[in-house]
Protein backbone atom coordinates (compact mmCIF):
# COMPACT_ATOMS: atom_id res chain seq x y z
CA UNK A 1 0.00 0.00 0.00
CA UNK A 2 0.89 3.74 -0.81
CA UNK A 3 0.54 6.13 1.07
CA UNK A 4 0.72 9.61 0.19
CA UNK A 5 0.77 13.02 0.92
CA UNK A 6 -0.06 16.39 -0.27
CA UNK A 7 1.02 19.47 0.95
CA UNK A 8 1.44 23.40 -0.35
CA UNK A 9 -2.18 24.12 -1.17
CA UNK A 10 -3.63 27.64 0.36
CA UNK A 11 -5.36 31.00 -0.46
CA UNK A 12 -4.43 32.78 -2.87
CA UNK A 13 -5.46 35.49 -4.99
CA UNK A 14 -5.45 35.32 -8.31
CA UNK A 15 -2.43 35.82 -10.55
CA UNK A 16 -0.61 34.34 -7.79
CA UNK A 17 1.48 30.96 -8.29
CA UNK A 18 1.27 27.83 -5.36
CA UNK A 19 3.71 24.95 -5.42
CA UNK A 20 2.19 21.66 -4.48
CA UNK A 21 3.90 18.29 -2.98
CA UNK A 22 3.66 14.74 -2.88
CA UNK A 23 5.92 12.66 -1.00
CA UNK A 24 5.52 9.22 0.64
CA UNK A 25 6.96 7.72 4.23
CA UNK A 26 6.76 4.01 3.15
CA UNK A 27 7.30 4.15 -0.81
CA UNK A 28 9.62 4.98 -3.57
CA UNK A 29 7.78 7.05 -5.86
CA UNK A 30 10.43 6.84 -8.21
CA UNK A 31 9.23 3.48 -9.18
CA UNK A 32 5.44 5.13 -9.82
CA UNK A 33 3.62 6.60 -12.49
CA UNK A 34 2.70 9.81 -10.58
CA UNK A 35 -0.17 12.31 -11.30
CA UNK A 36 -2.07 15.32 -9.95
CA UNK A 37 -5.86 15.32 -10.40
CA UNK A 38 -8.66 18.08 -9.32
CA UNK A 39 -11.79 18.40 -8.38
CA UNK A 40 -14.12 21.36 -7.11
CA UNK A 41 -17.40 21.03 -5.60
CA UNK A 42 -20.18 19.81 -7.73
CA UNK A 43 -17.93 18.58 -10.50
CA UNK A 44 -16.09 15.13 -11.31
CA UNK A 45 -12.37 14.85 -10.19
CA UNK A 46 -10.01 15.97 -13.43
CA UNK A 47 -6.79 15.15 -14.61
CA UNK A 48 -4.42 17.79 -14.39
CA UNK A 49 -1.19 16.20 -15.46
CA UNK A 50 0.97 12.92 -14.56
CA UNK A 51 4.95 12.40 -14.96
CA UNK A 52 6.55 8.81 -15.96
CA UNK A 53 9.30 7.34 -14.44
CA UNK A 54 11.55 8.53 -16.56
CA UNK A 55 10.42 12.35 -16.79
CA UNK A 56 8.02 12.34 -19.65
CA UNK A 57 4.84 14.62 -18.90
CA UNK A 58 1.33 14.64 -20.00
CA UNK A 59 -0.88 17.48 -18.93
CA UNK A 60 -4.84 18.49 -19.44
CA UNK A 61 -4.34 20.49 -22.50
CA UNK A 62 -7.76 22.60 -21.88
CA UNK A 63 -6.49 24.41 -19.17
CA UNK A 64 -2.66 23.41 -18.05
CA UNK A 65 -0.67 24.92 -21.19
CA UNK A 66 2.04 27.72 -19.96
CA UNK A 67 0.51 27.64 -15.95
CA UNK A 68 1.46 24.14 -14.89
CA UNK A 69 4.41 22.22 -14.66
CA UNK A 70 4.40 19.02 -12.66
CA UNK A 71 8.14 17.49 -11.72
CA UNK A 72 10.25 15.17 -9.24
CA UNK A 73 12.59 14.96 -7.43
CA UNK A 74 13.73 11.26 -6.69
CA UNK A 75 16.61 12.17 -4.27
CA UNK A 76 13.46 13.86 -1.99
CA UNK A 77 11.24 11.37 -3.21
CA UNK A 78 8.96 14.01 -3.82
CA UNK A 79 6.44 14.86 -6.75
CA UNK A 80 5.73 18.65 -7.41
CA UNK A 81 2.74 20.33 -9.08
CA UNK A 82 4.05 24.10 -9.69
CA UNK A 83 1.02 26.30 -10.62
CA UNK A 84 1.14 30.16 -11.69
CA UNK A 85 -1.42 32.91 -13.27
CA UNK A 86 -4.05 30.93 -10.77
CA UNK A 87 -7.30 31.86 -11.99
CA UNK A 88 -10.52 31.43 -9.31
CA UNK A 89 -11.59 28.11 -11.83
CA UNK A 90 -8.49 26.54 -10.37
CA UNK A 91 -9.93 26.46 -7.01
CA UNK A 92 -9.81 23.12 -6.58
CA UNK A 93 -8.73 20.13 -4.13
CA UNK A 94 -5.60 19.03 -5.47
CA UNK A 95 -4.80 15.09 -5.33
CA UNK A 96 -2.13 13.60 -5.57
CA UNK A 97 -1.79 10.17 -7.40
CA UNK A 98 0.36 6.79 -8.41
CA UNK A 99 0.44 4.65 -10.87
CA UNK A 100 2.13 0.93 -11.44
CA UNK A 101 1.38 1.28 -15.25
CA UNK A 102 4.06 1.50 -17.29
CA UNK A 103 2.35 4.06 -19.73
CA UNK A 104 1.42 7.80 -19.10
CA UNK A 105 -2.54 7.48 -19.10
CA UNK A 106 -4.90 10.62 -17.74
CA UNK A 107 -7.56 7.94 -16.50
CA UNK A 108 -8.10 7.96 -12.75
CA UNK A 109 -9.01 4.92 -12.95
CA UNK A 110 -5.88 3.69 -13.85
CA UNK A 111 -4.47 5.42 -11.03
CA UNK A 112 -3.81 2.78 -7.86
CA UNK A 113 -3.19 5.00 -4.94
CA UNK A 114 -4.47 8.12 -3.86
CA UNK A 115 -3.87 11.11 -1.08
CA UNK A 116 -6.11 12.95 0.90
CA UNK A 117 -5.63 16.08 -0.94
CA UNK A 118 -4.82 19.76 -0.26
CA UNK A 119 -7.65 22.43 -1.07
CA UNK A 120 -5.99 25.47 -3.45
CA UNK A 121 -8.56 28.53 -3.62
CA UNK A 122 -8.05 31.02 -5.53
CA UNK A 123 -9.77 34.91 -5.07
CA UNK A 124 -10.63 37.24 -7.43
Amino acid sequence: QVQLLESGGGLVLAGDSLRLSCTSSGSTLSSYLMGWFRQAPGKEREFVATIGRSGSRLYNLDFVPGRFTISRDNAKNTVYLQMSNLKPEDSAVYYCAASERALLTRARTFFDYWGQGTQVTVSS
